[in-house]
């Protein structure tokens, strides 16, 4: 009900943002990227098979080689397929991930789940970098509002302490010990088997954490050039749009959508909300509302093409038990 309620309030978003577009200015803009958005599509494979190598890092049982890399990219795909179409606030596509490392690769679902509890730890931690680096160049942009800049803040600072939060908690074994103490109390011997789980899952991201270093490491360093490649997508779409941006600028542009996207993951895709702020943030670097709004459309179009992706490679999996 919640899920239909945020769906609701993403497409009375989605709305209100159509509604202040010439659509007819907009169609001539989408439609004068032609073919050309293959070239956006080329540059998000590139931006998905980095991420998809953060995850391989945080595979264990997985060698950061080219025939894993596609075992997982294809896995990841599907993912995401189920992330925007189960109601569970974009984390639908995790257990589907563990589900089919276990059934066509033999990793055990602890160390799946453990897996995409990293991924997500890991660029969510980049994201925040590249966050901070887009706020830094918002403060010194003047077509960025003085208001919208005070947003970003405290949206930034916002996660920033959440996921300093969830971090510690993986760290220092806080889920642990709190199953530690419960387990001294009644409720604790009833759920023993549950807390049997939460110390195993612990321990293997702590193990990450302090054992393997340089796939840590090389983890994060491929979240930050992914989050990178982002920019450069945008960079890429506002020159086909004939709106060309320097670098920099698609980099707050791309900061700003993400920002919004991190705050709304409730709604579906976060449908209205992230199109808005391109639609907003893209007016104000542009000057041009509606280069903002058919940025929104391409990339409306692109996640499209994935999910259809993700729902072929799917079907292929099935054909496969």
């Amino acid at each position: 009900m919640l899920r239909w309620l945020f769906l609701i309030v993403g497409l009375a978003l989605l709305g209100w943002v159509l509604s202040q577009a010439d659509l007819n200015a907009l169609a001539d803009a989408v439609s004068t990227i032609g073919w050309d958005v293959l070239l956006v599509l080329a540059v998000y494979a590139l931006v998905f098979t980095a991420d998809t190598g953060v995850w391989l890092l945080a595979i264990q049982s997985f060698r950061p080689d080219a025939r894993h890399l596609s075992r997982a990219w294809k896995i990841r795909i599907v993912g995401e397929l189920f992330n925007v179409i189960t109601p569970l606030a974009g984390f639908g596509g995790e257990p589907v991930k563990a589900a089919l490392l276990k059934r066509h690769h033999g990793i055990a679902l602890r160390e799946g789940a453990a897996s995409v509890i990293l991924y997500r730890t890991v660029t969510t931690l980049a994201l925040v970098a590249f966050l901070g680096g887009g706020f830094i160049l918002a403060m010194n942009a003047p077509a960025f509002p003085d208001t919208q800049k005070l947003i970003a803040g405290i949206g930034l600072a916002a996660l920033s302490l959440g996921i300093a939060l969830f971090y510690l908690v993986q760290r220092y074994r806080i889920t642990s010990l709190t199953g530690t103490w419960l387990s001294t109390k009644r409720l604790g011997r009833m759920i023993g088997g549950i807390l049997h789980h939460i110390h195993d899952l612990d321990e293997r991201l702590v193990r990450f954490y302090t054992q393997d270093p340089r796939r840590l490491a090389g983890a994060f360093a491929l979240s930050c050039l992914a989050w990178l490649l982002g920019a450069f997508e945008i960079y890429v779409t506002l020159h086909l749009l004939g709106h060309p941006v320097s670098y920099w600028e698609a980099w707050i542009i791309e900061g700003a959508a993400q920002l919004v996207r991190a705050g709304t993951f409730l709604i579906p895709a976060s449908l209205g909300a992230q199109d808005g702020a391109l639609f907003l943030i893209g007016a104000a670097m542009t000057g041009q509302p509606t280069t903002g709004l058919a940025l929104a459309v391409i990339r409306r179009f692109r996640e499209l093409v994935w999910l259809l992706g993700g729902a072929l490679v799917g079907w292929s999996y099935m054909r496969a038990k």
